[in-house]
C-alpha cells in the first residue's frame, strides 16, 4: 500500500490534466448531424460505462485471488473497487437517461443493455450491503467474493446485449463486431481522451478508497486491542 500512497498525488495531477484536455475537446468538437448537442453526453456516458465494466472485472479478479490465496490485499482492492464501480454505473444510467430523452423520447426503456446495466448497479449495491451486514471480516470477505464471481455472468450479457437482442441502444462505441470504433472523424479524439481520463480517474478513486479501507481496518484492530486490554 506504500506504493499506492506514492503514486496517488502524481496520478491525481495527471488525471486532472487529462480531464481538462478532454472537456476542452468535448466542447470544441463539432455537433453530430443527427444528435446535435446531445452527442456531448456520450463523451461521459461511454467512458463511464466502460469503467463500470472494468471495475467489475478488477473486482472479479481480486475476488478469485482472495479465495485462492486468502490475500488481504486482494480483499482490500475488491472492497475498494465496489463503490467506485457503483458510482460509474450510476453515472452511466443517469447520463444514458439524459441522452435517451431527446433521442428515444423517453427517460427509460426496458432495453436489454439498460436492464443488464441496472442489474450491474444492483449487484454493486448488494455487495456493499452484504459486506456491511456481516460483522466477521473473514465471512464478509468470503461472501462478497463468491457473490462477485457469480455476478460476473452479467458482464458478457451487458457487452453482447446489443448483438444478441433487438435493442434501441446504439452499437458499441469501441470494440464492435468489426473491431473499429463506431464513432469516427472529429468526434473520435474527444471520446478517446475522455476514455483515458476516466480510466485514470477510476484508478485514482480505487487507490483513495483502498487507502481508506486500510485505515479503517487498522482502526478496528486498535479498538479490538484496547478492548482486550481493558478486559
Amino acid at each position: 500500500m506504500n506504493f499506492l500512497a506514492r503514486i496517488q498525488r502524481p496520478l491525481g495531477i495527471i488525471t486532472l490534466l487529462c480531464l481538462g484536455a478532454g472537456i476542452w475537446l468535448v466542447f470544441n468538437a463539432p455537433l453530430d448531424f443527427q444528435q446535435g448537442n446531445s452527442v456531448r453526453i456520450l463523451y461521459a456516458h461511454v467512458p463511464s460505462a466502460k469503467m463500470s465494466l472494468f471495475c467489475y472485472i478488477l473486482l472479479t479478479i481480486s475476488s478469485i485471488i482472495y479465495l485462492v490465496k486468502k490475500s488481504e490485499t486482494a480483499d482490500i482492492i475488491a472492497e475498494a473497487t465496489v463503490p467506485v464501480g457503483a458510482a460509474f454505473t450510476a453515472v452511466t444510467l443517469a447520463s444514458g437517461s439524459l441522452w435517451g430523452k431527446p433521442m428515444w423520447g423517453t427517460w427509460w426503456a426496458w432495453d436489454a443493455r439498460l436492464t443488464s446495466m441496472l442489474v450491474l448497479l444492483i449487484l454493486y449495491m448488494g455487495l456493499m450491503a452484504l459486506r456491511s451486514s456481516l460483522e466477521e471480516p473473514l465471512k464478509a470477505a468470503r461472501a462478497t467474493a463468491i457473490l462477485a464471481i457469480i455476478g460476473a455472468v452479467d458482464l458478457p450479457i451487458i457487452h453482447y446485449s446489443v448483438v444478441w437482442w433487438r435493442t434501441l441502444h446504439q452499437p458499441p462505441s469501441f470494440g464492435g463486431s468489426s473491431g473499429n470504433p463506431s464513432i469516427t472523424g472529429d468526434l473520435l479524439p474527444p471520446l478517446v481522451v475522455m476514455a483515458v481520463a476516466f480510466i485514470l480517474m477510476g484508478a485514482y478513486m480505487v487507490i483513495v478508497k483502498a487507502r481508506e479501507v486500510v485505515a479503517l481496518r487498522q482502526l478496528e484492530e486498535l479498538d479490538i486491542e484496547r478492548m482486550e486490554e481493558n478486559d
